[in-house]
């Protein structure tokens, strides 16, 4: 039972029912009863979410009305597509052969050769198989469920458990027991005689003694996995290859094994999480699992009894890995799905072609090129130019684009927002818009995913057009986990090589500047987060600001008011022959072209010199807007190339075709420099006003000692009263430096203007004071 070909219950796996919206739900419901699963598989996968899950009947009730709605049925398709979505993918496509150079994965089930499972013969003793079962499983002191008694269910005729059975005795005890009887029936006198037809039952886990739920186990030890749809050998076969980490295989009695698998989980939560991971693993490698086994309180068939005339035995204890880390560790090591090593020598004289280039000079296709930039630097912009230089087969900042199908990934703007600035920069490149069907345009704004759930969605929508470049705007709207983190990023950056490596096209991605000033570093070490993603990409393209000196402001200004008086003398037709008369010289002088322009306009109607007014306005005003960008790479395949600079003149970027920009600073540096100079100017005036007050104090000190000495506060006598400034002895011409206003600015202590010539000192503070009070 499947949709589009495939194992249903393999895609339930896949999907997180927790993750989904309450329709979705309900769909899965109504696709695997559509397709003919039972209940029990939409109950069992619907307990993973307990927020949700309703018991009382309610499951039951809600899956019966699945079906008797008029209308399309919902099929496994849906269940299918939701797994994908979710990440899932088949291991092989539906119906393919194989051909003599395919390889085959080392677990094949079809290559895996069956393992007979011997019967124990004449001299089994069915007791001691328990005793060994016990052993192997559980410590001496844990509590042991067993069910003997039965029932036979007359819907499908199977024997089943009947009653909680014996579920308060230790495993020590119970071993001791079947020892102390052993001459006798050892287990019909320890646990109860079972019916031969229906065999006998044991819990895998140890419990508490006060029931046989869930709730009653006390270590999630182990798990079952059963399978009945093939035979027995080929059942070990595959148990046996995968390396199971198996403490116990017991043979049903029936068409099964059943193997106690350690997962050794600390938890339930996680012994659900381990559960579900090795039933994946079991099915993928063609072990069809019962899924209603999953409980940690499941029961399994006891090994030492007779069923139907066939024994329930211990066929083995122990095989496999030791341990579920280890177990787990190997398997996901044998599916790495990395190529082998290749030797040198076979490929030498047949070298494969380099890929073509995406852009000259830059980027390979199929590789993975970074932007990098700080916030309104055109990021956004220069990747739209980027998009559309590839779709024309025109050039991108000077370097040439191969010709070929986009996909441009929007995460940040609105739809209409997008699609209006893919149309504003075409006009503003002033490019036809002849191929602008090689242009596919996702927006996910408030849609998208992390990286790693949003790359099986991206393949599967690109490889209907297959592009040659994938562009993706920005990364931080995708990132997953911490972007200091350098095995996180390496993580989320190896979605890019999954994109790249699915659909063999480039992958070119934007991210923002760290913060600060970015002239000290290296192109390559200026994206914010992780040094991964200074390594990972093949090419690195950094984009900073220049500082525009007020030189180049005026040219530009200069420049935009000529072009545009030049551009609004050719619309008017009764000044024709402008040019001839406007010297050339004058022509490119702001002053001078204004001035002929509105010259010869005036004659013809002062409305055109306020038209030309206007325009000059608005061309002044975008010359000021414009900002200045320099462009440097850190190239893996190519070698470097010189700095592009380019003027941003919204919404296009333009290579600076004079030279203007080439000799600027970084506007970051120029702007840190000023700060540190203004701070050093603001720290030495505090110092020097600190070390003038200490000066006043001196002074001051000195002066009261000349009054309570009975003389003038001369300069001379207070001088002869200061002694040393900063260990330093002070001279009679520091004191007339330091009470000088034309020489200190902060001189406090000056001479008394009635009484210059004697050089009497006051304090003017004071005198100041006394004059406001």
């Amino acid at each position: 039972m499947s949709g589009e070909g495939y194992d249903l219950t393999e895609c339930l796996d896949a999907i997180d029912p927790s993750t989904l919206q309450y329709q979705q739900w309900v769909e899965i419901g109504m696709a695997l009863k559509h397709e003919g699963y039972g209940f029990d598989v939409w109950d069992s996968w619907s307990r993973r979410d307990v927020a949700r899950y309703k018991g009382n009947g309610a499951m039951e009730r809600k899956w019966r009305d699945f079906g008797k709605s008029a209308g399309t049925p919902v099929a496994g398709g849906t269940i299918v597509q939701t797994a994908k979505d979710a990440g899932w993918a088949p291991l092989a496509d539906m119906g393919t052969a194989l051909d003599w150079n395919d390889e085959v994965s080392p677990l094949d089930p079809s290559w895996i050769e069956p393992v007979h499972v011997d019967d124990p013969g004449a001299d089994w003793t069915g007791w001691r198989d328990l005793v060994r079962y016990l052993e192997t499983l559980f410590d001496a002191n844990e509590i042991v469920s067993c069910v003997t008694d039965s029932w036979l269910d007359e819907k499908d005729g199977r024997w089943k458990p009947k009653g909680k059975g014996v579920h308060t005795m230790t495993a020590g005890d119970i071993i001791a027991k079947l020892h102390k009887y052993c001459d006798d029936e050892p287990i019909d006198c320890v646990l109860g005689k079972p019916n031969d037809e229906a065999g006998a039952w044991i819990r895998f886990n140890p419990l508490d003694g006060k029931g046989v739920r869930n709730d009653n186990v006390t270590e999630f030890r182990y798990a079952l996995v059963e399978s009945d749809d093939m035979e027995i050998d080929r059942q070990r076969g595959i148990i046996e290859e995968l390396e199971l980490p198996v403490a116990a295989l017991v043979h049903s009695g029936n068409k099964s094994l059943h193997a106690i698998v350690r997962v050794d989980a600390k938890d339930y939560d996680e012994f659900r999480k381990r559960v579900d991971y090795l039933y994946r693993t079991c099915q993928k490698y063609g072990l069809k699992l019962d899924t209603q086994n999953k409980n940690p309180s499941r029961l399994s068939r006891m090994p030492g009894v007779t069923r139907g005339g066939n024994r329930q035995f211990l066929v083995a204890t122990n095989i496999g890995r030791a341990s579920w880390d280890e177990w787990k560790e190997w398997i996901e090591e044998l599916n790495d799905d990395l190529p082998d090593p290749e030797s040198l020598a076979d490929v030498w004289d047949e070298i494969p072609d380099l890929a073509p280039p995406l852009i000259d000079g830059v980027l390979r296709q199929g590789h993975k090129m970074l932007m990098a930039g700080p916030s309104k630097a055109g990021k956004s912009i220069a990747l739209i130019e980027l998009c559309i230089a590839i779709a024309e087969g025109r050039e991108w900042m000077g370097f040439g684009c191969a010709q070929g199908r986009v996909l441009y990934v929007n995460l940040e703007l609105d739809r209409a927002s997008c699609l209006h600035r893919f149309k504003d920069v075409y006009e503003a490149m002033g490019c036809a818009a002849g191929n602008v069907a090689n242009i596919d345009i996702w927006n996910l704004r408030g849609k998208s995913k992390p990286m790693d759930q949003l790359a099986p969605s991206l393949i599967r929508r690109a490889l209907k057009t297959r592009p040659i470049a994938v562009v993706i705007d920005p990364i931080y709207k995708v990132i997953t986990g911490d972007e200091n983190s350098a095995d996180q990023m390496a993580a989320f950056c190896n979605q890019f090589d999954r994109v790249a490596d699915s659909l063999g096209c480039a992958v070119i991605y934007c991210h923002h500047h760290s913060k600060g000033s970015q002239g000290g570093k290296r192109s390559m070490d200026r994206s914010s987060g992780s040094g991964v993603f200074a390594r990972d990409p093949d090419a690195i393209l950094d984009i900073i600001e220049l500082h525009l000196t007020d030189a180049i402001k005026e040219q530009q200004e200069g420049e935009a008011v000529c072009a545009r008086c030049a551009a609004f003398m050719d619309e008017v037709a009764e000044v024709a022959g402008w040019r001839d008369v406007v010297p050339q010289d004058d022509q490119v002088m702001e002053k001078n072209m204004l001035a002929a322009c509105k010259a010869m306009l005036a004659p013809v109607g002062e409305g055109l010199v306020t038209g030309l007014l206007g325009a000059v306005h608005a061309a002044r005003t975008a010359a000021k807007a414009k900002t200045a960008w320099r462009i440097e790479g850190t190239l893996r395949e190519f070698p470097g190339f010189d700095a592009v600079n380019l003027w941003f003149d919204y919404p296009v970027h333009r290579p600076d075709e004079t030279g203007a920009l080439g000799d600027l600073a970084f506007e970051g540096d120029v702007l840190a420099l000023a700060a540190g100079r203004e701070a050093g100017r603001a720290k030495k005036s505090e110092n020097d006003g600190k070390r003038q007050n200490a000066k006043n104090d001196l002074l001051r000190e000195a002066m009261a000692a000349c009054v309570a000495d009975g003389v003038e506060t001369t300069r001379k006598n207070v001088h002869e009263r200061i002694g040393e400034f900063n260990g330093k002895p002070v001279s009679l011409e520091s004191v007339r430096r330091w009470t000088d206003p034309k020489k200190s600015k902060w001189a406090e202590i000056t001479v008394d203007p009635e009484r210059e010539k004697e050089g009497v000192l006051v304090d003017s503070t004071m005198q100041e004071m006394l004059a406001d009070w």
